[in-house]
């Protein structure tokens, strides 16, 4: 039988379990992403030329991104009818299965195309998995947040993210500092294999936090809806559009400034991949710092304005980041990534909790997830390859590259204004026309 816990210690504990469960999670997804940056194109996808094996690499990575948008609907509309937290178990169990899977797989040269395959499907169990638990892990912080609290509280599920960067870093840089030849015949596969332990930890931890009040109200009162989807294309499509739209820089940013910069820096740069690992690594430190600080900040001032200023913020960045980049040196390339990644991350902690808001109980599962997971599918998923596309088209030149990142910021930026402007159409219409 779950553990049911002191109702005034669960707004500390469901934030808590949020950010650890999101954290192994990222972790997962983030291994598999460095994989993809460093070994998975000469095991999986040998060719002559570096450029395609790296873009067939990225193709994988990219298929997850593209399950994502089915996990949401899956699990949203589990999430919205059953109840959030058995949503949440499922994910995190097919994740970690999926990932010790991927740290088992033989390579093409044992197996020849059986190998890319089975990488492919496993990665769309990653896709679908973490598309599922973004939206519920974000509800069970926001659901049980004190009043006026949905932003803080909301924002451990984003904290996750970069937590989980730094496991995946530390897993990745001890593997490198192998010899190459230990490293790709058996190194790569540890911190894939790690993830069976993570995997017993975060159960273990979300048993122990109770379901969503909010949900269990809705439960009580028979307002759930038989179809959590549709009602929410019915009501809500524009709202869903505009948070898709607001999503893109919180997303994409963290795998531009992460997953391609690590084949950037290594291919055009002519950095090694310890030292690019190594200026990640401090990276994600400052972001982990930064994103609670920053929901703080959003608290006092207004989400809505906070998120306006910060895209803005991120459109700018790239300009210097590529300038210090290019320098090769250490100090410089943490400065400059630290630079976009610090507006990034502030837009990325707040704006789960502003998305959490806009949709009503009933359906908000399956809202804020589609919102998310669709942006997932098409920013993330798209932007290393865009980005590898456009480093290979136009080499030696990274202005193309900055003016990609800043579109992206422009696009979250208009969809913030949208949102805003429609208040009066949103579930938290009353909190937010009171801070106008």
């Amino acid at each position: 039988m779950t553990p049911t816990l002191s109702p005034t210690r669960q707004p500390v504990r469901a934030a808590a379990a949020a950010f650890i469960g999101t954290m192994i999670e990222w972790y997962d997804f983030y291994i598999y992403a460095t994989a993809a940056a460093l070994v998975f194109g000469e095991l999986y996808f040998p060719s002559h030329d570096p450029f395609i094996s790296t873009m067939a690499s990225f193709a994988t990575f990219a298929v997850g991104f593209f399950a994502r948008p089915l996990g949401g609907l899956i699990f949203g509309h589990l999430g919205d009818k059953i109840g959030r937290k058995k949503a949440l178990m499922t994910t995190l169990m097919m994740m970690g299965v999926a990932t010790v899977c991927v740290g088992l797989l033989p390579a093409y040269a044992k197996v020849g195309l059986l190998a890319p395959v089975l990488l492919v499907l496993l990665r769309v169990v990653q896709g679908i998995a973490v598309g599922g638990e973004w939206g519920g892990a974000v509800l069970m912080a926001a659901e049980h947040a004190p009043k006026g609290r949905r932003t803080f509280f909301a924002s451990f599920a984003q904290l996750g993210s970069p937590a989980g960067l730094i496991l995946s870093l530390v897993a990745f840089r001890a593997v490198t500092s192998m010899p190459h030849e230990a490293f790709i015949a058996w190194g790569w596969r540890l911190p894939f294999l790690v993830s069976a332990v993570l995997l017993v930890v975060g159960i273990l931890i979300r048993m122990g936090v109770n379901e969503s009040p909010e949900f269990e109200r809705e439960k009580l009162s028979r307002r759930t809806v038989e179809l959590p989807i549709a009602e929410v294309f019915r009501s809500s499509g524009a709202l869903v559009a505009f948070c898709i739209g607001a999503n893109t820089i919180g997303i994409a940013g963290v795998y531009f400034t992460n997953t391609f910069m690590i084949s950037y820096t290594t291919q055009y740069v002519g950095v090694t991949k310890s030292l690019i690992l190594d200026c990640l690594f401090a990276v994600a430190i400052i972001q982990f710092l930064t994103q609670p600080l920053a929901a703080l900040l959003a608290e006092k001032i207004g989400s809505a304005r906070f998120l306006k200023l910060t895209a803005l913020c991120a459109m700018i960045s790239p300009y210097p980041m590529f300038i210090l980049v290019q320098s090769g040196n250490m100090v410089s390339i943490i400065i400059g990534i630290a630079i976009a990644v610090v507006c990034m991350a502030s837009f990325y902690s707040v704006i789960a909790g502003f998305v959490s808001g806009v949709f009503p109980v009933r359906v908000r599962y399956s809202a804020i997830s589609i919102s998310y997971q669709v942006c997932g599918a098409i920013a993330g998923g798209l932007t290393p390859l865009v980005g590898t596309w456009l480093a290979h088209k136009f080499t030696g030149q990274w202005w193309p590259l900055a003016v990609f990142y800043t579109c992206l910021a422009g696009i979250s930026l208009l969809s913030i204004v949208a949102l805003d402007a429609l208040k009066h159409r949103r579930a938290d219409a009353p909190e937010a026309l009171a801070t106008r």
